[in-house]
């Protein structure tokens, strides 16, 4: 199974640069990175460019115009260039652990979408592993706020990952699924405009066609850099294309990834 790993960004090329040498040290690669940008400044794209000169991996920079908050759009363009079987979803603020890759590729199946859990990292520590350009020791350290999420186990994972047909904690900074059900559902909403609700608008079109979460525990470790809360002045308009989508039980939406397949 080919597994394309696409890394959303918007303007801050520093963690990108950290994202991407995790991606890197993965103990399984995967098999090429779509860098899916929403409009960020040249240094960004030089930046990509220096980093696939020597990437283990083909790398991608999948660009569009900045007309404002399009992460819907974005990722459709990207994952309509991806050449994968499977397609991992990762915010481009998100640092692996080194086994994130190779857990994700474990929990792969069909009928299933996986949705990963985080580890939220404060700004004093986040600022550290931007220093470094590297992902520090974290398990019970300070700077770490939920501490849980830091212990990888195959045992706990066994244990502790389960099924769910709920929406709450959907969150697509970490989230897996086969690139044929995303077309099947043409892909992500673009009448999403502004930050929120656009993964689990996603979500829910996955589930009424028939699709199972799998939420993944203990395994496929993702460390989220802080930052401030984006904008959410659009929120209420969202809000009522999701409970539009949930009501009407719909599988499709109309402006999504059709236009970018050939």
């Amino acid at each position: 199974m080919k597994i394309s790993l696409i890394v959303t960004t918007y303007n801050w090329k520093e963690a990108l640069e950290v994202s991407l040498f995790s991606a890197f040290k993965q103990t399984n690669l995967p098999y090429e990175i779509i860098v899916a940008d929403d409009g960020s400044k040249q240094d960004t794209a030089r930046l990509v460019a220096r980093i696939a000169d020597n990437a283990p991996v083909p790398i991608i920079h999948s660009w569009q115009e900045d007309k404002g908050f399009r992460l819907a759009r974005s990722r459709n363009r990207a994952i309509a260039r991806t050449n994968g079987d499977y397609i991992v979803l990762l915010d481009g603020d998100i640092i692996l652990e080194k086994h994130f890759i190779e857990d994700h590729r474990k929990f792969a199946r069909p009928g299933y979408f996986i949705q990963g859990t985080r580890v939220l990292l404060n700004e004093r520590l986040s600022a550290e592993v931007l220093k470094k350009k590297a992902m520090v020791a974290t398990f019970c350290k300070t700077g770490v706020e939920n501490k849980k999420n830091c212990l990888r186990s195959n045992l706990l994972a066994r244990l502790f990952s389960f099924r769910s047909s709920s929406l709450t904690g959907i969150k697509t900074c970490n989230f897996a699924f086969l690139k044929k059900d995303a077309v099947a559902v043409n892909g992500f909403n673009e009448d999403f405009i502004g930050w929120g609700r656009e993964d689990s608008e996603f979500t829910v079109r996955l589930l009424n066609r028939g699709m199972k979460r799998q939420n993944m525990k203990f395994n496929g470790l993702a460390y989220h850099l802080y930052h401030p809360m984006n904008d959410r002045d659009r929120l209420d308009t969202n809000d009522k294309i999701l409970r539009n989508t949930i009501s009407r039980k719909r599988t499709w939406c109309e402006k999504g990834i059709d236009q970018y397949l050939t």
